[in-house]
């Protein structure tokens, strides 16, 4: 992205792309949104779209697509198997991973219950530098562990460290010799942490800890999904490869791994996801699982107008004018919010501004979920719909206790392409006055509990009638129909 100079105004981040559709937005009196909080038992996941102003739940699969995009959806290969759309797709991949064999599946989960499923026995760990919910929840479910790696200083909210993501290799060395090198089913690193603050991973980083890797026999796998930002902070942050293209940085990453998947409903702005494979033999250990689970081997569980969009998404992830975007409005959020004393996750990272739940609403105990109850919060304060990534989002340890999360935090995704600044502006407004009104703010209970990933499907109450004074408060300041 050009640095766009301003002649009377201060620094901005701006779009480079213009708008040709819209979707209209619809902002309930706060009044309305008590009740659809009510309907949806404090769980924004139940929330029905319709009944939010700002959804910043996730970058999952609702990323605007270009016009060149839309345009390849009406040239797919409609076919069960041997699509060309599937080859054309394939093709790409190639071209930007440099890994010949690929499996297509429906989207990132996908992908990881195939490699559970592979490669994951039980008693086995699964060594990564931060877990991802589905990730985690696949390894565990066929009885192996997750070991959690990412350097001490990654878990520090406020910080300027450029690669908070980055693996802590002499605890990587310390797992492997405690676990043995054969328990270890492989190294799962994720280019972009989503529950830390989608905090980036060094170029070094990857290579450092996939040499140690392969000097004990270990499998390499990488999450893709967030590739697109953790490029983007590459060529902002790290000196040694600020002149490189995002094509070349890409392959220096990928010629690290012997396994890459990634879901392209974040890396491709698509719906649909991939594996790719360097090694004939590894492929063809899995291809029938995609068979079982996903679908023919040309089309994996997706449409083949998506793999059309997706291979010009893929295109358009190595621009920096497209994977800019995102993180220039994250880090304008983070800085104007950090700036009025809002507790966040600094330096700003992908996917989206992150407030630290445990500082916001410090007299909620974990045991009352402050990040959910926050998210709760910011729908009654705004219509914005966020994401908690905290307690609520772990399962409980075996015993019934709770797994208490390392951070607690409120995720405001900024899908690419999508919101204008003006709406950015709106959201930070709004969590600022929250911040101010952080006391009328109150803890969650469960009432119906699901044992596996309980926050997507789960049901909770308000511990006492804080809702219902945290709108008085905000129709006192406000007026009756915002």
């Amino acid at each position: 992205m050009p640095a766009i100079k301003f002649y009377d105004h201060e620094p901005i981040p701006m779009e480079m792309h213009k708008v040709k559709i819209v979707q209209q937005l619809n902002l309930l009196p706060a009044d309305q949104r008590l009740e659809k909080m009510r309907k949806a038992w404090f769980n924004t996941f139940k929330l029905h779209n319709v009944d939010i102003f700002m959804d910043m739940l996730t970058d999952s699969g609702v990323n605007a697509m270009s016009d060149k995009m839309l345009a390849s959806m009406m040239m797919p290969d409609d076919a069960y198997a041997g699509s060309e759309s599937f080859y054309r797709m394939r093709a790409k991949l190639r071209q930007i991973f440099g890994m010949k064999y690929c499996l297509p599946a429906h989207q990132g989960r996908a992908c990881e219950n195939i490699l559970a499923d592979r490669f994951v026995k039980p008693g086995n760990c699964v060594i990564m530098n931060y877990h991802f919910t589905t990730a985690k929840a696949h390894i565990t479910r066929v009885g192996g562990h997750v070991e959690e790696l990412v350097k001490d200083e990654g878990l520090i909210p406020k910080s300027d460290l450029p690669f908070k993501g980055d693996i802590d290799l002499e605890k990587l060395e310390a797992c492997i010799e405690r676990e043995g090198a054969d328990n270890v089913a492989f190294m799962r690193l994720e280019a972009g942490t989503n529950l830390i603050g989608g905090q980036p991973v060094s170029v070094d980083n990857f290579k450092d800890a996939c040499a140690i890797a392969r000097k004990h026999g270990i499998l390499t796998v990488l999450d893709a999904s967030l590739l697109q930002d953790n490029l983007y902070f590459i060529k902002v942050r790290d000196e040694s490869r600020k002149d490189m293209s995002v094509r070349d940085i890409t392959r220096e990453i990928a010629d690290q791994f012997d396994i890459i998947y990634f879901s392209a409903r974040k890396f491709g702005f698509a719906r649909g996801g991939a594996i790719m494979i360097r090694d004939k033999a590894l492929f063809h250990s899995m291809e029938d699982l995609i068979t079982m689970y996903e679908g023919f081997l040309t089309y994996g569980g997706m449409s083949v107008r998506e793999m059309e969009a997706m291979t010009v998404g893929f295109d358009e992830s190595m621009e920096m004018d497209v994977i800019s975007q995102g993180p220039l409005f994250i880090q304008h959020c983070v800085d104007k919010l950090d700036e009025y004393g809002v507790p966040m996750i600094t330096p700003g990272g992908g996917l989206g501004a992150h407030v630290d739940a445990m500082q916001f609403v410090s007299h909620i105990p974990q045991d009352q979920y402050p990040a959910g109850a926050l998210t709760c919060a910011m729908y009654l304060c705004g219509g914005i719909r966020g994401m908690e990534r905290g307690t609520l989002s772990e399962e409980r340890n075996p015993d019934g206790s709770e797994r208490f999360a390392s951070m607690e935090l409120v995720r405001l995704a900024l899908p690419r392409r999508v919101f204008t600044l003006s709406q950015v502006e709106y959201v930070i407004d709004r969590v600022k006055w929250l911040y101010d009104h952080r006391e009328l703010v109150g803890g969650l209970r469960f009432v119906h509990e699901p044992a596996t990933l309980r926050f997507f499907t789960g049901k909770l109450e308000p511990v006492d009638d804080w809702p219902e004074r945290l709108i008085a408060a905000y129709k006192a300041e406000f007026g009756e129909d915002q």
